[in-house]
């Protein structure tokens, strides 16, 4: 791999012009900035990001900040991730995922004091969320993947919940299910003020209300454990249920087995729709899981988008954009049977 003294070498100029050309902390003429830039070429030198860095006192490095549990990331959630990476990849700037969630203010306090971020996109968004607030006052510039519950002041990507739920319970009533019951998050997220199980409940219920039916919302814990005890709560109010929706995929898993475990079919007893759900994830199942596909890659690569435009100094007002998610149509759904 070529240094910079290979550079200096090859062009014939001391190792220090080398670093004035890819700092632009010295003036050097056009004459010695060509040689330098061929012999670079030349030897197919990569300057670090530091070095890329130091004319503009930046690292060069986002970071991605998400609570992180013993779960890890599953598909639907990587996608975010990856797409987040391509787009800071692209414009030569590296992203770094940081395990900093709303209860670890302290250590976002010193990761931004180190100034070792450019800046920061967040995930997990709660609607009251304390890292808001702490990367303001370190003056990082900020994106959202998610919402708060005021925004006037941030810029954001989001899924439209409004619609995809909308979307969801179309599907489901278009079939002729009256008696549909939706698997959220847990009721800790939900007091947590976790956005997209709020903002989905609140859907929910306004949608089946929009339709004269009665919501039946379940809590459940991210383990196909506690979408087995999901499964027994909602027949166990609603003993002729015909369809589940579920923003839960570890749950979901959970409530197709137990189905199986008591005899009823899918989709011929009961039909099933995983909301935010990564195709991958969906073809796992048996029947293959109609779905809200998730927009993670999109959100996460418009999200760094944006950061990177503020980062340039790009003026404009604050970016806020909502996407949803696209219905999929697969095996788990059809009209109600017995």
């Amino acid at each position: 791999m070529a240094t910079m003294h290979d550079v200096a070498r090859l062009a014939q100029v001391s190792v220090s012009t080398v670093s004035y050309v890819l700092t632009g902390t010295r003036p050097i003429s056009q004459a010695t900035r060509d040689k330098v830039h061929a012999a670079m070429a030349e030897l197919d030198y990569q300057p670090n990001a530091m070095a890329r860095g130091l004319a503009s006192r930046r690292s060069r490095i986002v970071g991605l900040l998400m609570p992180m549990d013993e779960r890890g990331l599953g598909a639907t959630e990587t996608a975010f991730v990856t797409g987040a990476a391509a787009a800071a990849s692209t414009a030569g700037y590296h992203l770094v995922l940081a395990p900093v969630g709303t209860t670890d203010l302290d250590d976002l306090r010193r990761l931004a004091s180190q100034r070792m971020l450019d800046g920061a996109v967040l995930m997990e968004v709660q609607v009251e969320d304390g890292r808001v607030a702490v990367l303001q006052e370190a003056g990082v510039p900020l994106v959202l993947i998610g919402r708060t519950s005021d925004t006037a002041a941030l810029s954001y990507v989001d899924i439209d919940f409004d619609q995809t739920v909308r979307e969801a319970v179309d599907h489901l009533v278009g079939l002729g299910h009256t008696r549909i019951a939706y698997v959220n998050h847990s009721e800790a997220a939900i007091a947590a003020g976790y956005g997209p199980a709020v903002r989905t409940r609140d859907a929910f219920v306004a949608r089946m209300a929009a339709h004269g039916l009665e919501p039946l919302m379940i809590a459940a814990e991210d383990s196909a454990a506690a979408g087995r005890e999901a499964l027994d709560a909602a027949l166990a109010q609603a003993p002729d249920l015909t369809a589940l929706l579920a923003m839960n995929e570890n749950a979901v898993f959970g409530i197709l087995g137990e189905l199986a475990a008591r005899g009823r079919t899918v989709p011929g007893d009961v039909s099933v729709v995983s909301m935010v759900t990564s195709p991958q994830v969906a073809e796992l199942a048996h029947p293959a899981l109609t779905a809200m596909t998730s927009p993670g890659s999109a959100l996460g690569r418009i999200a760094v988008e944006a950061l990177l435009r503020q980062l340039d100094g790009v003026t404009g007002d604050h970016h806020q954009q909502l996407l949803p998610c696209a219905l999929e149509i697969r095996g788990s759904t059809g009209p109600p049977g017995r």
